[in-house]
């Protein structure tokens, strides 16, 4: 088995993906837009934190540095799938996507089957995602079967999390019709529903440790069940962007034991559209300040930059990303 702050969005959006061309000088403002998720989930960090570096890189005001001029917005947004179409349509330059919705959309399958997105283009991976289903401490649901006729958030419409849930629901024969209500609730929203008692579950897929589960684990007394069956195995074994996952003990105040489950990379993504010189800017800003990014959430203490170039993408490496891959000796 495989093993696994926000700026002004009108801004951004006003300046798309206009970027001029040769030295980027102060006067010469680039802006850059990066989708990410719901303001709890660690895909909100990711891009904050992306837009933190390139920020640092760009080095005006001072003597030194790369004054690249480019200026970063990561506002909170639907998540995976969202932040894919937005990249496809311009509004997005950047994007963090799960890697099989990054897999499915370059390949056509899936949601995407008969709208390949075959401009999407990645430029490294991040951190692995779980996928959690978390329980309230009275539900006495233990294992998938035990959802039927309970109260579950299958998450929003655009979410990550919606389409590992409906993927399981498929490979299970599960129906939305089959639980007493199946919810819509984003990430900001579920833990505090699971806690005011009007759900009883919720599906997540997200970084561990993550705060949102925090509320409900620590704050309520819910609970992270395992996902380890032949279902969950087949799934692994039948798709490279899949891998099993251990939530370890003593991560959450209910975690008492070692929890195992599947799940999937966060990856980062954008367009062929998108400039070579910007997405080389946005890489070396992160790649050069790699140990400042590993500070700035657990989930990202172990990155290893010769895995990520390579871990969990199935589009091609942009040509910016690889410029700067091949000057490291990475490629």
């Amino acid at each position: 088995m495989r093993k696994l702050i926000v700026t002004t969005l009108a801004l951004a959006f006003a300046a798309g993906t206009l970027f001029a061309t040769g030295a980027a000088e102060a006067k010469d403002k680039k802006f850059i837009s990066i989708g990410t998720g719901g303001p709890t989930g660690v895909y909100f960090i990711v891009g904050q934190s992306i837009c933190r570096l390139v920020h640092k890189a760009a080095a005006e005001g001072r003597k030194t540095g790369r004054k690249h001029g480019i200026r970063c917005s990561a506002p909170s947004t639907g998540g995976s799938t969202y932040n894919i179409g937005q990249i496809r349509e311009g509004e997005l330059d950047f994007g963090v996507a799960q890697s099989d919705w990054q897999f499915h959309a370059y390949n056509g399958s899936s949601k995407f089957k008969g709208k390949a997105f075959k401009k999407l283009r990645a430029v490294f991976s991040v951190h692995p995602e779980p996928y959690h289903i978390i329980v309230g401490k009275n539900s006495g649901i233990k294992s998938w079967a035990d959802l039927k006729g309970k109260r579950f958030n299958i998450g929003n419409p655009g979410s990550g999390q919606r389409g590992t849930t409906e993927v399981l629901m498929e490979k299970y024969g599960t129906k939305k019709s089959d639980f007493k209500i199946a919810t819509e609730l984003t990430s900001t929203e579920q833990s505090k529903a699971l806690c005011d008692g009007k759900i009883d579950a919720y599906g997540y897929t997200v970084g561990v440790p993550n705060a949102g589960v925090s509320i409900a684990t620590d704050g309520c007394g819910a609970k992270i069940i395992n996902l380890m069956t032949s279902v969950e195995k087949g799934l692994v074994d039948a798709n490279p962007f899949y891998a099993f996952a251990t939530i370890p003990k003593g991560t959450y105040k209910t975690t008492d034991a070692d929890v195992t489950t599947f799940g999937v990379m966060a990856t980062f993504v954008t367009s062929a559209d998108v400039a070579e010189k910007v997405v080389y800017e946005v890489v070396r800003a992160v790649f050069e300040n790699l140990d400042d990014f590993r500070k700035l959430h657990p989930a990202f203490k172990n990155l290893d930059p010769k895995l990520m170039i390579k871990n969990a993408l199935s589009a091609p490496l942009h040509p910016g990303a690889v410029k700067y891959y091949k000057e490291k000796g990475w490629m």
